[in-house]
């Protein structure tokens, strides 16, 4: 499903050059479950943002359910990230005056979907992560764990075969991590290509397959035993 080849991000800040990515090779297929490590600086967020299809290399291949995405335009890029790719922040990133049902549809708001169908599917997706019951509650009437429960709905409002989640139990106590973990485990079960973002070890080995990159550069890439 991911096809990386020689990949290179370079940022030019004043006369200075920072080579954020080094020759990244990387393949990831159809419902694996991978963790990228990383320590802050690393890089791993940068190609987070790469595979996401948030931002685009300074070189090399991307290659993403057999398109070609390096050289896409913005717009194209867009279209991609709503048909593919669901996105889980550490920070939530909920719209504080709206509620969960509210977050939830946004996404549909901008394909253009009616209302009914936009509240049937929000709906539908709470209700799956077990928010049935917080429907009408704003981000602040929620706990840190249901807040990143909403964000997982968010995520999966457009039945996207990627989710890329960032960091998703750094702000959560352990046992709302541990939920969101068997959420994202539970995902994976269902089909669901699972890349996550983090820092911490022991949440790596909870995947499938391990990607360590270090100062750009992807220095270990193994299966999880």
């Amino acid at each position: 499903m991911i096809q990386i080849y020689e990949m290179y991000k370079t940022y030019q800040i004043n006369d200075i050059k920072i080579e954020a990515l080094k020759n990244i090779n990387l393949r990831i297929k159809q419902n694996e479950f991978a963790a990228i490590v990383g320590p802050s600086g690393s890089g791993k967020s940068t190609l987070m943002n790469m595979m996401g299809c948030l931002d685009i290399p300074t070189s090399g291949n991307y290659i993403l359910d057999d398109v070609e995405v390096s050289s896409l335009r913005d717009d194209e890029l867009a279209e991609i990230r709503n048909q593919k790719i669901g996105f889980i922040f550490q920070s939530f990133n909920l719209i504080q005056k709206l509620t969960a049902l509210e977050n939830v549809e946004l996404p549909l708001i901008y394909q253009g979907i009616n209302t009914k169908e936009r509240l049937r599917r929000a709906k539908l997706v709470l209700e799956n992560v077990g928010l049935g019951d917080r429907l009408d509650h704003k981000p602040n009437e929620l706990s840190g764990g249901q807040q990143q429960r909403v964000a997982v709905a968010r995520a999966l409002i457009n039945n996207p075969p990627i989710i890329f989640a960032d960091e998703p139990t750094g702000n959560l106590d352990t046992k709302s991590g541990i939920e969101i973990m068997n959420l994202l485990k539970e995902l994976h079960r269902k089909g669901n290509t699972i890349i996550l973002i983090t820092h911490d070890n022991d949440i790596a080995q909870q995947a499938d397959r391990i990607v360590r990159i270090n100062d750009g550069e992807i220095v270990e890439d193994r299966q999880v035993v």
